[in-house]
């Protein structure tokens, strides 16, 4: 069975698509079997950036190390049985279809909650949330106390997984690896960002989850998507010389990737 990796949480706008496909496109070129799902069936940015690296590739006649992405599959309900819900069906289906052909499966969840990331986080043998550095997007994980910053309980999203969790366990499957993602740290030691650290421990140790540095904020990231590319691909598409802040980058997707600790993965790019 693939190892299934999730990216999620029910936030807009924190870097789950880049850390998506940075992740999955690491675990190609370390010479993995990856496929790829997006769960936003509207806005589809996972979906859309390796659409963007197919029509790059197309166009410039290269070929790059690509997860293999598939669409959700179409149902008629009239074929379903009684009882049976249509999301369940169309995400049940493409995974018994992606893995035994895939070593990991990456799902990009929508920055909301709906049923099919509901479902999705049943199913992660991994769990990435990406959080921005601050504590309007804390307040995903748990309430603060504004006078002593003392956390004061887990919010919304940090019960959904706890649900997730209780049915894996039921299931008899093995617990979920979380793991949340500091995205956009700043360069400096900032009072905001010794407390945002502070308050993310005393949570993980609540609740069991690992805390990681994610990626910095960067122009560069920006600037791949409508081409599809990420840092990985930069000298296979000519650009010999990066700059400093070029591989600072790339430093931070070698050590995001190995400190998922999935099984069987060492990367050293």
């Amino acid at each position: 069975m693939a190892h299934i990796i999730v990216v999620g949480n029910e936030k807009g706008g924190s870097g789950k698509s880049t850390t998506c496909m940075h992740v999955a496109t690491a675990l190609v070129r370390s010479g993995f079997r990856v496929g790829a799902l997006d769960l936003d069936l509207r806005q589809r940015s996972f979906g859309r950036y390796i659409e963007n690296r197919a029509a790059f590739m197309q166009r410039e006649g290269v070929t790059l190390p690509t997860p293999d992405y598939r669409p959700l599959p179409e149902v008629d309900p009239g074929e379903l049985a009684p009882g049976t819900n249509a999301f369940d069906h169309r995400l049940s289906a493409v995974i018994s279809e992606l893995s035994p052909q895939s070593d990991f499966i990456m799902i990009d969840c929508p920055g909301s909650h709906t049923r099919l990331s509901q479902v999705a986080h049943t199913m992660a043998d991994t769990l990435i949330t990406p959080l921005n550095d601050s504590f309007v997007d804390f307040d995903l994980l748990a309430r603060i106390d504004p006078e002593s910053g003392k956390v004061r309980g887990p919010s919304i999203y940090s019960e959904m997984v706890w649900n997730a969790r209780q049915m894996r366990a039921q299931a008899g499957l093995k617990p979920i690896d979380w793991i949340v993602l500091r995205n956009r740290l700043g360069a400096q030691q900032m009072h905001n960002k010794k407390k945002v650290g502070r308050a993310l421990d005393e949570l993980s140790r609540r609740i069991g989850f690992r805390v990681a540095a994610g990626f910095t904020e960067r122009v560069i990231f920006r600037e791949l998507f409508p081409r599809g590319l990420t840092l990985l691909d930069l000298k296979d598409v000519g650009v010999e010389n990066l700059n400093l802040s070029n591989i600072a980058a790339r430093q931070e997707v070698r050590d995001l990737v190995n400190e998922l600790a999935l099984p069987g993965v060492t990367v050293d790019f």
